[in-house]
């Protein structure tokens, strides 16, 4: 009976293992002091569609392109997020992840926490967003992810130039940012 009960617990084990194999790997910081979030987020004003420019790049985002996110407040107060790429460059299979948030700092309105896996939320902060929300700089406190979102699909050149000026303000590190093809 004992042998059994080491069987069964070493293929329980093995299971745990298999199965953590397969959850996304967190890539390097790139900032190890992320800071508080700049200003307040109106939930309505920063609902609608964002286009995603630069990334840190994430192993469930590996390779996507033509990224955008549309955002939709619930009847509940949570957001509905769908995220939608392309894997293979701008022209490729089109990819959707259908997800939940919640606001968690109702002060400020900049910290969130994101599902798209049942019961496992992730943080995401916007860490700044233009007066007119424009563009918004969304990270999260371990200083491993890093997205740049713009209303628009093909800012102007000044704008990226200034949102990479941003972002390196806020102690981001340039060299891990991965420029999103749209």
């Amino acid at each position: 009976m004992r042998k059994l009960g080491m069987v069964a617990l070493a293929l329980g084990a093995s299971a745990i293992l298999a199965a953590c194999a397969k959850i996304p790997r967190p890539g390097p910081v790139g900032n190890r002091v992320v800071p508080e979030p700049a200003k307040p987020v109106s939930a309505d004003r920063y609902m609608g569609r964002w286009y995603e420019q630069f990334r840190y790049e994430a192993s469930f985002q590996k390779g996507m392109d033509g990224v955008f996110a549309d955002y939709s407040l619930n009847p509940d107060g949570s957001v509905k997020v769908v995220n939608s790429g392309r894997k293979g460059g701008p022209g490729g299979t089109l990819k959707v992840s259908r997800g939940k948030a919640r606001i968690v700092d109702p002060d400020t309105g900049a910290k969130l926490k994101v599902s798209f896996f049942g019961p496992f939320y992730g943080d995401y902060w916007v860490l700044d967003h233009g007066d007119a929300y424009e563009w918004s700089i969304v990270g999260e406190p371990s200083g491993r992810y890093l997205w740049v979102l713009t209303r628009e699909q093909r800012p102007n050149a000044v704008m990226l130039a200034s949102l990479e000026a941003r972002v390196k303000q806020l102690g981001y590190d340039w060299s891990l940012i991965r420029r999103t093809r749209q």
